[in-house]
C-alpha cells in the first residue's frame, strides 16, 4: 500500500472526536487498519464504540486537519510514525497504552539507544538544577539518552545536560509540535529539534491543557529503561511519572536529599517505596547492566565547588523567598533553598547589606 495513502488513513483515524488511543487500538483490533475502519458503516461501528463516536468517524469532515498534518510532515525532519512503523519505538509498544501515532521532529535514531528518563520539580532548587546537569551530563556521555518533558526546572535542566554530553535527549511534549510550551523554552525545543529528538501523540494546534500531561508522562516512563526523580514534592507530577514507571516495569531511582526540604519529600517517599537511591551515575549505569563511567578523583571536590558557586550566584528573590518574616534560622534557609549553608553566607550578606533582612542573634534571619 501507499505509504502516503495510509498516513491519511491513520491521521483520519485519528483526528476523530471521541476517538482516543485506547478506542483507536480497540478499533484496529476489530478491522485491522485505519482504512477498514473508515470504510466501515455506522451499524457496524456501533458493535464497538458508542453511536457519536461511529457517527463522527463517518461523516465528520477532517480533510482540512490532514491536509495540514501532511503539509508538516513534508518539512525537512518532520515525521509521523505510526504503530505499524518499523521506526516506531519497541519498547514503548510493549507498554499497555502506546499512544497510536507519534508526530516526530529530529533524529529517530536517538530511539533505538539506551534512554533513561529524568523528570522533577518545575521550581527546582539551583542545587537540583546543577545536579539535574550533572547526571544527564553523565549520562549522555555514558552513550544514553536522556527523555524529558520540556517543563521549566529539572526538565530543562536535563535537557541542557544531555546536550553538552556525548549523546543527546529527546523531548516528550504536551502539546501540538507546531506549538512550544513553556514559550520560554523555545530556543531549547529549537536545540533539540536539531541535536535530540521532539515528540508528541497530540495532534497540530493541541494547547496545553492540564490533562495532556499526566499522558505525556506515560510516554516518558514508557520510552526509558529507567526513570530518575531528582526534587519533587509530595504531590509532584514527577511522581505520577515514577509510578508508570514502576508499572510498566522500569527501575526507579531517586535523589535523597535534606529531611526538611520540601522538595526531597517526595524522593523519599519513592525510596521508601523500593525506589533504589541515586547518589551518582553509576548507580544507574550498573542496575542497568550498562558501562560504568570511571569519575576523576576530583569529581566529588568539583561538584561541591560548583554547588557551592550555584549557592553564591543566587539572585536577592530566589534567596529571599526562603526567609520568614519572623526569625528564620539559617539552617532553615539551608533546608529550604537546598544550598549549602556556607554557600547561602554571601547572598544573605547581600541582602543584609540592601536592607531587604536583618541578622539577629544566634544565627537567624528576619525578613524586613
Amino acid at each position: 500500500m501507499n505509504k502516503n495513502f495510509d498516513i491519511k488513513h491513520w491521521l483520519s483515524l485519528s483526528l476523530v472526536t471521541g476517538v482516543g488511543s485506547k478506542t483507536l487500538r480497540a478499533l484496529l483490533t476489530a478491522y485491522e487498519s485505519p482504512g477498514a475502519v473508515l470504510r466501515a458503516s455506522v451499524s457496524e461501528l456501533r458493535r464497538h464504540v458508542s453511536e457519536t463516536v461511529a457517527s463522527a468517524i463517518t461523516s465528520e469532515d477532517r480533510s482540512a486537519a490532514v491536509a495540514a498534518a501532511l503539509k508538516w510532515q513534508a518539512e525537512d525532519g518532520n515525521m509521523i510514525l505510526t504503530m505499524a512503523d518499523s521506526e516506531y519505538p519497541q519498547q514503548l509498544l510493549e507498554t499497555a497504552d502506546p499512544p497510536p501515532l507519534l508526530y516526530a521532529r529530529g533524529n529517530l535514531t536517538l530511539l533505538q539507544q539506551p534512554l533513561v528518563a529524568i523528570v522533577g520539580s518545575r521550581s527546582a532548587s539551583p542545587v537540583g538544577v546543577r545536579n539535574t546537569e550533572i547526571f544527564a551530563r553523565a549520562l549522555s556521555d555514558a552513550g544514553c539518552g536522556v527523555v524529558s518533558g520540556l517543563a521549566q526546572g529539572v526538565d530543562t535542566a536535563a535537557h541542557r545536560g544531555a546536550l553538552l554530553g556525548a549523546g543527546s535527549t529527546v523531548a516528550v511534549v504536551g502539546t501540538g509540535m507546531d506549538i512550544v510550551y513553556p514559550r520560554a523554552n523555545r530556543t531549547l525545543a529549537a536545540e533539540i529539534s536539531q541535536q535530540g529528538l521532539l515528540l508528541s501523540e497530540f495532534a497540530l494546534g493541541t494547547k496545553p491543557l492540564a490533562s495532556n500531561f499526566p499522558r505525556r508522562n506515560r510516554i516518558i516512563s514508557g520510552l526509558s529503561r529507567a526513570c530518575l526523580v531528582v526534587e519533587a514534592a509530595l504531590k509532584s507530577g514527577s511522581l505520577i511519572t515514577a509510578n508508570l514507571a514502576a508499572e510498566q516495569g522500569r527501575e526507579v531511582f531517586a535523589v535523597p536529599g535534606s529531611i526538611n526540604a520540601p522538595l526531597h519529600r517526595g524522593c523519599h517517599q519513592l525510596i521508601k517505596q523500593g525506589a533504589k537511591l541515586a547518589e551518582n551515575v553509576n548507580d544507574i549505569l550498573e542496575e542497568l547492566s550498562l558501562t560504568p563511567v570511571t569519575p576523576s578523583p576530583a569529581t566529588e571536590e568539583q561538584r561541591y565547588e560548583e554547588n557551592r558557586t550555584v549557592g553564591m550566584q543566587q539572585a536577592d528573590s530566589e534567596v529571599i523567598v526562603y526567609i520568614n518574616y519572623q526569625p528564620t534560622s539559617i539552617d532553615d534557609i539551608a533546608a529550604r533553598s537546598g544550598v549549602a549553608v556556607d554557600a547561602l553566607m554571601p547572598a544573605l550578606l547581600e541582602l543584609e547589606v540592601g536592607g531587604k533582612i536583618v541578622a539577629l542573634a544566634g544565627g537567624s534571619y528576619q525578613r524586613v
